[in-house]
Order: structure tokens, then C-alpha cells, then sequence
């Protein structure tokens, strides 16, 4: 096959943003810089999990992988933002991992610098990928990895909350109906929603379905349906339908709330599907709605596999075959079980919500998702996500209206 040529790293490598993104939380874990293995029989594979131990079922299926390629795998993890910095590190000095798991906003910022090969130049097969999970790994036309799961936000609603405020929760179709929800729950005693809004990416992550939901653009954040989803968050707040801890909360703060049990509504993410197990009362999960109906694009979370340039393009064909071993139908399933993901294949989702009929809106959602540096945003994102998530606490505040506080936004990310 044809050899990836060596990239040249660019600018983008001694200047990228570290990202901290809004998906569920990793530990800090421990690991070497040096990528490079002391013998050709060994590969290197980084990720950005943490929590998963030498006896888990995840580094079970590294080693399996790599038996299977007949290679031994040595498997080091790192912190999100810590694993980017380590790569670009790694990158600038030839001494890339073979096999570079990372989270899908990253994708752009190292295939930009140089650091990342294509699909193409590898050939991986992505044709079984949906296509609105397979851009987020996509930058200038080309694609530099495969998704190896996603997550994304939804409405968790609490029924007996729902029930005493006499709301059926099938009658929430918009954000009209959505706020007559609300009202209808504060009335009855109880409290309306919760969602993160904290000056960080997890503020811009919780943000984006109202904004994107109001058919707003990231190109244009002081647009009039920008406004309208600022002004709907706003909203809630000077209403008491959400409460004013949101500027503050995380979404791990924010699953405390409603774990409460006084909540109607939480926006948060697959990975709390087991809390929620745990809750102790009935629960459901619904797609956040768009203004005018219809389900908003929420931003995708999850990792995509990627493969590094190396200067010894000799061991391209062995990580061909490691990345497809991970990618694989079969073992998609039992990863993305593992790390509480919707598969990035419909193959695989039907089989997810086969085994598990609570997964069937998670599903519905990550169809529905957007990756956050699509359309073409690449390494424009993390600016433009910094003065959202300003303009957003700016605006709940009160020291901005949501008009004025967007046009900063917009005027700064230019």
C-alpha cells in the first residue's frame, strides 16, 4: 500500500489550546512520555481512560488486539488535556504512539499541526460510521480517525415529579411547551430544571443544544436564534425554573440536583445512566427539543482512534490491523458497554438497544448530534466555545443582556 508520507508539524503544534470538554470525567492516571517501544514487536497505544485498570475489560481487549496482529501492546493512560499535550510533545519529537485514542474535539487541533494521518493513508474503512459522528474527526475534506463511541446530552425527567405538577411529559415537544412544563412544576412545589453553565468547555457543551436547537451557527453567535437560546436560559432563571447555581455547577454538580429528587428535568449525559439506576425513583430520558420541535443536535463526546505519523512508516500495516480489531462490530459492542457509549455504527446500536430498551433515546440523540468542530471550525472552536461560555455566565448573571453579551462574544472570536 501506499506509505503516509512524513507530516510536517506546523505553528498549530506550539500553539494549540489545551481543551477540558464536556463528557464524562477522568481521573488522573499515570503514564511515561516516551511512546516509543524497545523492540519492533511492541506497539504503543495512548488513551484517555484512566480509570480502567490492567485487569479490565478494556486493556483485556488492547491485549487481545494485539495478539491477534501477533504484537505485543503497551498501553499507557493519560488525562484528556494531559494526553494532547503529551501527543504534540511526542509528535514534535518523532516519538509517537502507534495508536492514539482521543477525545473527538482533539482530532482537528493535531491533524492541523501535522501530527495525525489519514484515513485514507491508512486505509481504514469508515464507510459503517454515521456520517454526523464521522465529522468530528474530519478537517480540509479529510478524515483522520475512526469514533470508537459517543455520548451526548439529553432531558432526564423524574416521573413522580412530572406526575404531581399533572405535566405528561409527551406533551414536551418544543421550548414552549418545555417552559409550560416548568411553570406548570414550580407551581406545584417543585423545582424545574438543572443544567451546568460554568465558565469552562462543559458550560459551552451544556449550551450548545439550545443554541444549535434555535438554528443558530458557532460563525455567528450574536444571530437572533443565538439570542433566543440565551434569552430561554435567562428565562428560567429570573422565573426560578432553574435555580442560580447553574453558573457555578458542573455537570457532575448539576447530577447531584436532580438526584435530589425535587428536579423535573436535568440535561446531562449517558455516563449517568448508572447514578440514575441508583436515584431511587422513576426516571426517563427524552432528546432535548429544538425551538420549533423536532430534536436539537447536541454536541457529540467521545474519542476517535487515530493513528500518528511515524518516521518508520513500517509500522503502519501493523496498526492498521489494531485499529480495526478495536473498530470492530463485535468489539464495539462490549466497548462502548464498557464506557457507557452509543456505537458509532447503526449495526451496533441496534444491538445495543436489543440488549438494553433504555438506550433507545440515546440513541435517537446521537443521531441527531453534532460534533463540536464540525463544519470545518477545526481549531476556531476552542475560541469560539471560550466567548460562548462568557457570554453565557454574563447573561445568567445579570450584568449583560443576552443580546449584548453575544455581540461581545461574536466581536471577540473574530
Amino acid at each position: 500500500m501506499n506509505k503516509p508520507a512524513r507530516h510536517r508539524l506546523t505553528a498549530a503544534a506550539m500553539t494549540v489550546v489545551a481543551l477540558t470538554v464536556g463528557t464524562a470525567a477522568c481521573s488522573s492516571g499515570d503514564g511515561t512520555s516516551s511512546a516509543k517501544a524497545a523492540d519492533s514487536g511492541t506497539y504503543t497505544i495512548w488513551d484517555p481512560y484512566p480509570q480502567f485498570a490492567k485487569d479490565s475489560a478494556w486493556v483485556k481487549l488492547l491485549d487481545g488486539c494485539g495478539s491477534k496482529a501477533g504484537v505485543k501492546v503497551k498501553r499507557t493512560a493519560f488525562d484528556t488535556s494531559d494526553l494532547m499535550n503529551k501527543a504534540l510533545l511526542a509528535a514534535q519529537q518523532d516519538n509517537s504512539a502507534d495508536v492514539l485514542i482521543l477525545d473527538n474535539p482533539v482530532v482537528s487541533t493535531l491533524a492541523e499541526a501535522g501530527a495525525l494521518t489519514t484515513t485514507d493513508e491508512n486505509k481504514l474503512d469508515t464507510s459503517k460510521v454515521d456520517p454526523n459522528l464521522l465529522a468530528a474527526g474530519q478537517s480540509g475534506g479529510k478524515t483522520y480517525g475512526t469514533p470508537i463511541g459517543a455520548n451526548t446530552l439529553a432531558l432526564y425527567y423524574n416521573k413522580e415529579v412530572l406526575k404531581a405538577a399533572g405535566v405528561d411529559v409527551a406533551s414536551v415537544k418544543d421550548w414552549k411547551s418545555l417552559t409550560a412544563a416548568l411553570a406548570k412544576v414550580k407551581k406545584a412545589g417543585k423545582k424545574g430544571i438543572t443544567f451546568s453553565a460554568i465558565g469552562t468547555e462543559e458550560g459551552s457543551f451544556q449550551f450548545l443544544p439550545w443554541f444549535w436547537g434555535s438554528g443558530a451557527e458557532l460563525t455567528e453567535l450574536d444571530s437572533s436564534q443565538g439570542v433566543s437560546a440565551l434569552s430561554l436560559w435567562t428565562g428560567w432563571l429570573k422565573k426560578g425554573y432553574a435555580p442560580n447555581s447553574v453558573i457555578n455547577n458542573t455537570q457532575t454538580t448539576s447530577w447531584q440536583e436532580f438526584a435530589s429528587g425535587d428536579y423535573a428535568f436535568a440535561e446531562n449525559g449517558t455516563w449517568q445512566l448508572a447514578n440514575a439506576e441508583k436515584a431511587g425513583f422513576d426516571y426517563g430520558v427524552l432528546p432535548i427539543p429544538g425551538a420549533d420541535g423536532g430534536n436539537a443536535a447536541a454536541p457529540t463526546g467521545g474519542e476517535f482512534v487515530t493513528v500518528p505519523v511515524q518516521g518508520d512508516t513500517g509500522r503502519y500495516a501493523i496498526t492498521r490491523k489494531l485499529v480495526s480489531c478495536l473498530t470492530s462490530t463485535d468489539n464495539l459492542y462490549d466497548t462502548d458497554t464498557t464506557l457507557s457509549y452509543v456505537a458509532p455504527t447503526g449495526e451496533v446500536q441496534d444491538k445495543q438497544v436489543a440488549a438494553n430498551p433504555k438506550l433507545k433515546p440515546w440513541v435517537q440523540a446521537v443521531k441527531s448530534a453534532k460534533g463540536r468542530t464540525s463544519d470545518d471550525l477545526g481549531t476556531q472552536y476552542p475560541k469560539i466555545s471560550e466567548q460562548m461560555w462568557k457570554a453565557v455566565q454574563s447573561a445568567l448573571s445579570g450584568s449583560r443582556s443576552p443580546k449584548d453579551a453575544l455581540t461581545a462574544a461574536q466581536d471577540a472570536a473574530k
